[in-house]
């Protein structure tokens, strides 16, 4: 990683304080923002997103894909650790820390909904950040495509029962339309963008043109987007998070918890299946990250702004990058060919 990348922790952690002072300082004033919402998705954070991903998106070479979809042992283990494992290791987590280890510290009532934060959390593997951090782990660029697509379409088809299931509520109403919008926002759009923009430009500029000047202007985006999104979100739940520090610390433990396992699961299943490391790499992150933007929406339109559960899919957001950065280190550190 470059110098940038190597301290990236330090900027995150510089960003999401100045996004909680700035959520004090602004008062009403950021609520302009967070009020700018289509079909519970919010617009200034789905541009940052989209900006986050496209840098990825206009590299990959989407002829190459047919070839990076036959490797079924990669995305055979994304598929069974994404939808057969972590969903309800998530759950397991939750339950036995809200429920039991801090038990003295937490209301039943605020025990059930910081576990169905964390349940919304689990069921939403990431399709958006995993771009970042392949790119970041010298991933296959192509290969995680075919994983988030995989992904994506059974997103559409299991997140609904999978977190009713693990809620133990049958009458509980996820809206489509939240789903629906933000797979078109953090996915369709920037994957649209980016295979029309690259086919034109190396039609028109040529392949030289494209790499040495194009994607190096192009680098920076994605990381500055990143620390963007985190000052805008922690900027929202400033007042949240300040007022229920230690709650935050509580939610935090078996988040955290559950993303290491997650990791050392897949990564050493994939050591095991003899999987490449462009290709474990992004396979480890996509199941140890979360689809964060989806389980914000979704929290805040099934439990309001201000509950237990969408605190507990914001904390997500707070120890995600700081923890998936730790794991880029060491993805990094044990590379091997």
């Amino acid at each position: 990683m470059g110098t940038f990348e190597k301290y990236l922790s330090l900027w995150v952690a510089a960003c999401i304080a100045a996004g909680i002072v700035l959520g004090k300082l602004a008062g009403d004033t950021i609520q302009l923002l967070s009020n700018m919402v289509w079909n519970g998705v919010n617009i200034p954070v789905a541009v940052l997103v989209w900006l986050m991903i496209y840098p990825m998106m206009v590299q990959i070479d989407f002829s190459s894909l047919g070839k990076a979809g036959k490797n079924w042992k990669g995305l055979g283990l994304t598929v069974v650790v994404n939808w057969l494992i972590k969903p309800f290791t998530m759950a397991f987590f939750a339950w036995i820390f809200f429920d039991y280890v801090f038990k003295a510290y937490l209301s039943p009532e605020e025990a059930d909904q910081y576990l169905a934060g964390a349940i919304l959390l689990g069921a939403a593997p990431c399709t958006a950040m995993v771009f970042v951090w392949s790119y970041l782990t010298k991933g296959d660029a192509n290969y995680t495509l075919v994983q988030v697509s995989v992904n994506d379409l059974i997103l559409l088809v299991l997140f609904i029962p999978i977190v009713r299931l693990l809620l133990g509520i049958t009458d509980i109403r996820i809206p489509y339309e939240v789903l629906s919008a933000s797979v078109i926002i953090f996915v369709v759009i920037p994957l649209a963008a980016g295979y029309i923009s690259n086919r034109l430009l190396l039609r028109q500029r040529g392949e030289e043109w494209f790499k040495t000047v194009f994607l190096h202007r192009l680098k920076p985006v994605s990381i500055i987007a990143l620390l963007t999104t985190l000052i805008l979100l922690f900027a929202f739940q400033g007042d949240t998070i300040t007022q229920r520090p230690f709650h935050i610390l509580l939610i935090a433990i078996p988040l955290t918890l559950q993303t290491y396992f997650i990791f050392f699961a897949t990564w050493f299943a994939g050591r095991y299946l003899r999987l490449p490391h462009a290709i474990c790499a992004p396979a480890s992150m996509i199941g140890a990250s979360n689809f964060f933007e989806l389980a914000v929406a979704v929290a805040i339109s099934l439990f309001g702004l201000q509950s237990g559960a969408a605190l507990a899919t914001v904390v997500g957001v707070l120890i995600e990058v700081p923890v998936m950065l730790s794991l880029v280190r060491l993805a990094n550190k044990w590379k091997y060919t």
